[in-house]
């Protein structure tokens, strides 16, 4: 069921449907008649997996008064294996799934779905949808001295060229080398956060980027923050990490207020409500672990109906 958190706006074929459009600034006075209510309705935020959580955890400390919604789709994770039609339709459904629980607005905190469905997202759902691989993109051009970033992601995050293509938009003498990592995710999904073998697995995959001579890498997949000990194993201090999930929540928080949504009446500490697809008394178990912050009983759901 629905988290109650007021009533509803009305709906379209089934789904609550909120009259705004968010491409450009100048929708930004079609918030004016609902600005009220609308503004202390929850965040929505989805991932594959507990990924997601990292998100959760930077929107939740620059937002420490809103109430988030987060749906982990447990079930079919990884995303980052999975074609583009494959990931758009995951999307899609994670996101209704999202609207029925009548959130404010869809922070994708998947860089694969950021890189295949955010178009679709924006253009088929009419709230603000935030994704993390803009933010990385530019934090990671802020953070270089020399201009040479690596890039590490899943799979479909790498072949998507998101990422490079965003860095070479804002600066084209910038030097992108980029590597698909696919053994990672099932190694923090598997709790293996600073294992031995994640530590040999890391130095693989790394070894061509540093030989690139990069002074900054972006981590492309919202699990990989939860390796930064391991990472540290692996490349000197003054590579400088990019955490994508901590520029999507400063994005966040500052598009939010430029369209007058974030709460304003609440005193109280933000709640969080997880959701998965499966596995929920593991997902429990790392959420405690990962997320050092308060959060209602998980529940299971199923995304096929």
């Amino acid at each position: 069921m629905p988290v109650n958190l007021g009533n509803e706006f009305g709906s379209v074929n089934g789904f609550p449907y909120h009259p705004i459009t968010l491409n450009n600034s100048a929708a930004i006075g079609t918030f004016a008649p609902h600005m009220g209510r609308r503004s202390e309705l929850p965040i929505g935020i989805f991932d594959s997996g507990i990924g997601g959580l990292t998100v959760v955890k930077h929107i939740h400390r620059v937002l420490p008064r809103e109430d988030l919604i987060y749906l982990g789709d447990t079930a079919r994770v990884p995303y980052g294996t999975k074609s583009a039609p494959t990931v758009i339709r995951f999307a899609c459904e994670d996101t209704r799934f999202l609207l029925q629980h009548r959130v404010k607005a869809v922070v994708v905190a998947c860089n694969t779905a950021s890189a295949w469905a955010l178009p679709t997202l924006e253009q088929s759902f009419s709230l603000p949808i935030f994704g993390v691989i803009l933010p990385g993109a530019s934090a990671a051009l802020n953070m270089s001295r020399n201009q040479r970033i690596g890039i590490i992601g899943t799979s479909a995050t790498i072949r998507s060229q998101a990422y490079t293509r965003c860095i070479l938009a804002r600066n084209a003498g910038a030097q992108v080398f980029a590597k698909a990592c696919p053994l990672l995710v099932p190694l923090v999904e598997e709790g293996w956060m600073d294992h031995p073998v994640t530590v040999q697995v890391l130095k693989e995959y790394l070894k061509p980027l540093l030989r690139h001579g990069i002074d900054t890498l972006v981590l492309g997949c919202t699990h990989y923050p939860l390796l930064k000990p391991a990472l540290r194993k692996v490349v000197n201090r003054r590579l400088a990490l990019v955490d994508s999930g901590a520029s999507c929540a400063t994005d966040v928080r500052e598009r939010l207020q430029s369209y007058q949504l974030l709460s304003q009446n609440r005193r109280r500490i933000g709640k969080i409500w997880p959701f998965v697809t499966d596995e929920v008394e593991r997902f429990q178990e790392l959420a405690k672990r990962f997320l050092n912050a308060r959060t209602e009983p998980p529940q299971k759901v199923d995304l096929s109906g």
